[in-house]
């Protein structure tokens, strides 16, 4: 880049008008399409469990632990991803997660062994799926907004609830009627399908379209590559560690993790099949969660700009954890009013608490917080890991999933209590990295 351009780019008064809309929400959409069309390999693994059971004579904890591998590497790659969108551009980081994501969904249909099961469906896809967790909505919102954040995390939030509506059923009749390959090849499909709209549309920061970030007063250059992205993202790691805000923020999100995708999302299905409810009808019945998902979801990101987060935590886990204490005594054969009404309330409740977290670690890092962000969300992943591992066994071991529901309910309640004495800091003073 020569002096005059780089003086262009950096100097506010070349930063261009704004458009009506202005360009950042066309980002947040295409960030949107691209959670969605991601989004289907986090619809398949509760599906794949009975059917990989009766195809390979594998046991659930066996499964499960496929499972587990893939949420905890979700986690545990998500800060790692944020800082290499720092080093590389978020375009480059995205586009190289859908593909991965696609060849170890496709490579499954070959499989044989468990071991191929937790290298395809778990390290690959969940290598690739960590580049792609809420750490990219969280670097896209840091980036391209300064007002509204709260909403546009819950939008973007929302993008993976809206995929599994549009993926779970299609993928359980699939799997009902054609058996589990077919839903793996439309996993791969729909990532490398996303590819082509992530490299021609998405755009890593407002500078290099000469604008502001929306809401903001002043033009922002876009920094320079940050160099050892790993080594930054465990720097970040170490300093924020020596917090309490962050052990408790990564305990909560930890049990949101275990009482979502780990328990829900994995044992949902089989657990009502238990109870004679067709695999089509559980899946539907996830897919309406969804739904609701998206609406408490945008709803909480409206609340986080208006009110305190650390209560919002508390009541989203407080009715997360009663609702859940009644649900075995709802699943049945059949779909009745009682099981819709927790389906409704717990998806107005699934993702409400990613909003107030993301906010709470932009209160207490600052600059660090999508990074910060990146390891509460490997809490989460580990919390889903542990519960989806810990599930199949107790349905092996009691032949029934009550008591990890009712165990999960319990750590709800805990994380309310979390939430609460999490302290306030004051503004500006924030955690940097060095």
């Amino acid at each position: 880049m020569t002096q005059t351009t780089e003086a262009a780019v950096r100097s506010p008064g070349t930063a261009k008008q704004p458009a009506r809309i202005h360009r950042a929400w066309f980002v947040a959409a295409v960030t949107f399409v691209t959670i969605i069309g991601a989004a289907a390999f986090r619809s398949l693994p509760g599906l794949l469990i009975d059917p990989l059971h009766e195809d390979f004579g594998w046991s659930r904890a066996t499964i499960g632990a496929a499972v587990s591998v893939n949420l905890a590497l979700y986690g545990l790659t998500a800060p790692f991803a944020a800082a290499l969108m720092d080093r590389f551009g978020i375009r480059r980081v995205v586009a190289v997660a859908l593909t991965v994501i696609a060849v170890g969904s496709g490579l499954t249909v070959w499989m044989t062994a468990a071991w191929q099961l937790m290298l395809y469906w778990g390290l690959l896809v969940g290598l690739g799926s960590g580049s792609m967790a809420l750490a990219f909505a969280a670097t896209v919102t840091n980036r391209w907004f300064t007002e509204r954040r709260g909403l546009v995390t819950g939008i973007l939030t929302a993008a993976s609830a809206s995929g599994q509506l549009i993926f779970l059923p299609l993928l359980s009749w699939m799997v009902e009627k054609h058996d589990w390959r077919p839903a793996a090849i439309t996993v791969a499909l729909a990532a490398l399908a996303v590819v082509p709209f992530v490299w021609l549309l998405l755009r890593d920061h407002p500078a290099d379209v000469g604008l502001k970030p929306y809401g903001a007063k002043e033009f922002v250059p876009k920094p320079e590559p940050v160099q050892g992205a790993a080594r930054r993202a465990v720097t970040v790691l170490f300093k924020a560690a020596r917090t309490g805000p962050f052990w408790l923020l990564a305990g909560t999100f930890a049990i949101c993790g275990a009482s979502t995708n780990g328990l829900v999302q994995t044992h949902f299905v089989p657990a009502a099949h238990d109870h004679g409810m067709p695999v089509t009808a559980a899946a539907s019945l996830l897919a309406v969660i969804g739904v609701f998902d998206v609406v408490g979801t945008v709803a909480s990101g409206w609340f986080t700009d208006r009110f305190e987060p650390r209560r919002l935590l508390a009541v989203y886990y407080a009715l997360r954890g009663i609702s859940l204490l009644f649900l075995p005594m709802l699943l049945a054969p059949s779909v009745h009013p009682p099981m819709l009404f927790f389906i409704v309330f717990y998806g107005l409740d699934w993702v409400a608490t990613v909003p107030p977290t993301v906010a709470l670690c932009r209160e207490q890092y600052g600059e660090d917080s999508a990074i910060v962000f990146g390891w509460v969300l490997a809490s989460h992943q580990v919390g889903a890991a542990l519960i989806a591992f810990l599930g199949g066994v107790a349905r092996d071991v009691f032949g029934t999933y009550d008591m990890i529901w009712y165990a999960s309910g319990a750590l709800c309640a805990a994380a309310a209590l979390m939430a609460l004495v999490i302290r306030r800091r004051p503004v500006g003073a924030v955690l940097t990295a060095a």
